[in-house]
């Protein structure tokens, strides 16, 4: 939309989404249920219990936050995994959030409902007319097929062709439209020429682009940040809340950090990036194989005013490690090296962007000489199921995995990590990350100057958007209100 303007945009096209998610017994959970899913009914939380975690069911909408239940099925504590001084090599807590138990097991479904829910609840969407576009390096358009589906709603996934052959099955499993474009993950823009080219062709595919669609980071700023502050009251003894460690990604989930730092105002919140692709940092180019972090430019709705520290982590670390994390002879080289068991058997919760910002997170541990008392929260995105094709091929051109050889990858790519590639930012270097969404957003997508120095200058641009939440919510309320399918739960 051109202006922020959220109230209900097409009077017609919300009678007949209305009209659909009535029939199709729709709810749409508000932010702040999937918040504070706690408060959700507990007779629907009941009737999650009989529904799995990836049906195609309306009611898993409500599964879209960071406590489910993986053993009961319904709502838990909070899933997380702090990463031990054993592992890590450094003193300061290590602890990230779990996206494997979300539906699809990556935490990008929320995204997706963040961009797509509030369409739905304020009439920008016919679903009798337009298909639903989900431009993505991965786990954005397998969010989006599955929110899709669970809302009755035509989807198209697109991403790039390099991705995991698992992403692709799962896809072509639950959508007839999967567009595969030239590249990798850092091939971002070849993504938006085929956005272009379905927009040229038909009005009815509407793009919900994750790296220029505020409902992508307002979601991490209002639930992801909301449930670390959370996590840290709950565990916290005595350590301070030092930093917040992110992916730039689409800059979703580095959102998370905007919410953080009006809590913990002299917390550091980090970026983090390939270093076959350091875009941000050198203003680099490249192709890389860390997946699901796509390259290249700067997202439109990434505040860099908030960013401390960017951080460049190599692929061939990230790689590596996911052999350790996932291989036996390398859980038991960890467990021989005195890792608790339980904690081994967990780390296969880590895909190989969450190991980037493990890596990340160790590399900042290190320059800031942070101790035990120093907690450094992450987030650990998806979980080595999206990528046991990328250990076959490991297996297949490296030979078995051996204990020694996890030897050494931990010793090479974990404990001697070092603090090259990292750059604390001050304003100028911001200033000089934020300019370079100009390339993209002006000159190729159609934004504006004038919108571009507002994000920099305008002190209330950020809070503006971030704060969208609550007035989502009253449209949402609505919405179901008009369905009547709540009142069964109440």
């Amino acid at each position: 939309m051109d202006t922020w303007n959220w109230e209900v945009f097409n009077e017609d096209y919300l009678k007949k989404t209305i009209e659909r998610c009535k029939r199709e017994n729709i709810l749409l959970p508000t932010f702040e249920q999937l918040k504070k899913p706690e408060n959700i009914p507990q007779k629907l939380i009941e009737e999650l219990k009989n529904i799995g975690l990836q049906d195609t069911h309306p009611l898993n909408l409500f599964r879209i936050n960071w406590c489910n239940d993986p053993q009961q099925g319904g709502i838990g504590d909070i899933n997380y995994l702090e990463i031990p001084s054993e592992i890590s090599g450094v003193k300061a807590r290590i602890i990230g959030l779990v996206g494997k138990f979300f539906p699809t097991g990556s935490h990008k479904v929320g995204a997706t409902y963040g961009c797509l829910a509030p369409y739905l609840a304020t009439g920008r969407f016919n679903p009798e007319y337009h298909k639903a576009v989900w431009p993505s390096t991965g786990n954005y358009c397998r969010g989006g097929v599955f929110n899709s589906n669970l809302l009755a709603v035509h989807s198209v996934a697109i991403l790039p062709e390099e991705m995991s052959q698992e992403r692709f099955d799962w896809l072509r499993e639950r959508t007839e439209e999967v567009i595969a474009t030239p590249g990798c993950e850092s091939n971002v823009k070849e993504i938006y020429d085929k956005c272009h080219e379905l927009e040229a062709k038909s009005d009815a595919y509407l793009i919900l682009n994750q790296f220029s669609e505020f409902g992508n980071s307002i979601w991490h700023y209002e639930i992801t940040g909301y449930t670390i502050e959370k996590l840290y009251n709950m565990i916290n003894k005595k350590g301070r809340l030092s930093a917040y460690v992110s992916a730039t990604g689409s800059a979703g989930t580095i959102a998370a950090g905007d919410y953080l730092r009006a809590k913990f105002p002299l917390m550091k919140v980090v970026g983090s990036e390939a270093l076959q692709c350091p875009t941000l940092l050198l203003n680099g180019f490249g192709g890389h194989r860390i997946e699901g972090i796509g390259d290249k430019h700067v997202p439109w709705i990434h505040n860099v005013r908030n960013t401390d520290m960017l951080c460049a982590i190599n692929d061939d670390d990230c790689m590596k490690l996911l052999r350790l994390f996932n291989e036996p002879a390398g859980h038991q080289f960890l467990m021989d090296s005195g890792v608790n068991e339980s904690i081994v058997k967990k780390l296969p919760y880590l895909g190989i962007s969450s190991i980037a910002n493990l890596l990340s997170a160790v590399k900042m541990a290190k320059y800031y000489e942070y101790n035990e008392n120093d907690i450094i929260f992450t987030v650990f995105t998806d979980s080595a199921d999206m990528y046991i094709s990328r250990l076959d091929e490991m297996n297949q051109e490296f030979g078995a995995y051996s204990k020694e050889q996890a030897r050494l990858d931990w010793q090479t790519k974990m404990i001697h990590q070092s603090i090259d590639y990292l750059q604390e930012l001050n304003y100028m270097d911001r200033k000089r990350v934020h300019n370079l969404k100009y390339f993209t957003w002006i000159e190729q997508q159609g934004k504006t100057v004038e919108e571009l120095n507002t994000q920099w200058y305008d002190e209330n641009y950020w809070p503006e958007r971030f704060n969208t939440a609550p007035v989502w919510d009253e449209h949402i309320r609505s919405f179901n209100e008009k369905t009547g399918l709540m009142k069964k739960y109440l």
